[in-house]
């Protein structure tokens, strides 16, 4: 699964991989992307701009936001059967910009679980594929939110966890928001190649929401 990220890249950074205007204050620096956060997506319907969406599908049938919370994550496997995500899939797209991931690793014979940042070294910005839905509350208002699609673990990840975000290529991203063709949509839903990403433990201060500060993203010794 993807249950926590981090974007804080230079702005400049940004509008050039995205070819978009964000200024100072559109966005902040957000080391520890937590489900319920409203955090940046860049959507199907408003390509030009980033936005900000609920980190937690809400489908609209929902009787309750609080779902989402159960929804970060939608399996890639299983996005064209799951009746809270297909229709996202195919009609409802987003980008979800990051410069890392986070992700826990079981330690054998404990419950402890070992935290890591995981980021692709040689670009300072990337996009994880999600879905996003609206959703109408009791008052009236319409919440947009999102879900990480995941996928099976590359090498690197198979260390760690044995699920990832499905990280889409620069060339990619346009597909994704663009395209109606399902099956090449689906050809996307993959690991990302090992050899482009790295990794190392950081702090157990990534566990709470309360944290997020330039701390959190710092690699820590082991032993």
């Amino acid at each position: 699964m993807c249950g926590r990220f981090s974007f804080a890249p230079e702005l400049k950074i940004v509008n050039e991989h995205y070819n978009i205007t964000v200024n100072d204050g559109d966005i902040n620096p957000n080391y520890n992307c937590t489900p319920g956060q409203l955090l940046p997506v860049i959507s199907n319907n408003n390509p030009g701009t980033i936005s900000k969406y609920f980190w937690g599908l809400i489908p609209f049938w929902a009787k309750d936001k609080n779902i989402g919370y159960k929804m970060i994550n939608s399996r890639g496997e299983t996005i064209t059967e799951k009746m809270s995500f297909k229709n996202a899939f195919k009609k409802r797209r987003c980008l979800v910009p990051a410069d890392a991931f986070y992700e826990w690793q079981k330690k054998s014979g404990s419950k402890e679980k070992i935290p890591y940042r995981v980021f692709l070294p040689n670009q300072p910005v990337f996009s994880m594929a999600g879905i996003w839905e609206q959703w109408k509350n009791p008052e009236g208002e319409y919440i947009r939110s999102f879900s990480i699609v995941t996928t099976s673990p590359n090498e690197l990840m198979a260390e760690i966890h044995n699920r990832m975000p499905v990280i889409l290529t620069k060339e990619s991203e346009k597909q994704w928001l663009e395209s109606d063709d399902e099956e090449g949509l689906l050809k996307l839903i993959k690991p990302y190649e090992a050899n482009k990403m790295e990794a190392h433990r950081v702090s157990t201060l990534v566990n709470s929401p309360r944290n997020n500060s330039k701390e959190i993203i710092k690699p820590v010794k082991i032993g």
